[in-house]
């Protein structure tokens, strides 16, 4: 039996990466105060200057899987412009979740570092 993962295996690591980019990036904007899914599309847009455009399709799941969680709480208000809509808030639990996900995080970023700006080492390459 062969020890390398199979290609189902590698899809859902690759699945649960994207998956756990975008809660951890949703989780980081509600730090910054509750918001409605068009606000957390908005900032997620604008601070990453202009590079990020979540769909709805792919922020509501993700919203609702956080809220499952317990790391998102969601309440019905009204907005600016006089309109009900759902906002989202972090609980506790989702900023400790936050702080974990970004620790791996930045493990990943480094790792992909090395590889992106490093060079073998004798007899490796």
């Amino acid at each position: 039996m062969s020890t390398s993962m199979s290609t189902k295996d590698r899809y859902r690591n690759r699945i649960e990466l994207l998956q756990g980019t975008l809660d951890m990036l949703i989780l980081q904007t509600l730090q910054w105060g509750p918001q409605h899914g068009y606000g957390i599309v908005q900032a997620l847009r604008v601070q990453s200057g202009e590079v990020l455009q979540v769909e709805t399709g792919s922020l509501y799941p993700a919203l609702h899987r956080l809220e499952r969680q317990g790391w998102v709480r969601s309440e019905w208000k009204q907005t600016e412009s006089n309109q009900r809509a759902r906002y989202y808030r972090i609980t506790a639990s989702g900023k400790r979740q936050l702080v974990s996900d970004l620790s791996r995080w930045e493990r990943i970023v480094e790792a992909i570092g090395s590889i992106m700006h490093g060079r073998p080492e004798e007899g490796e390459a």
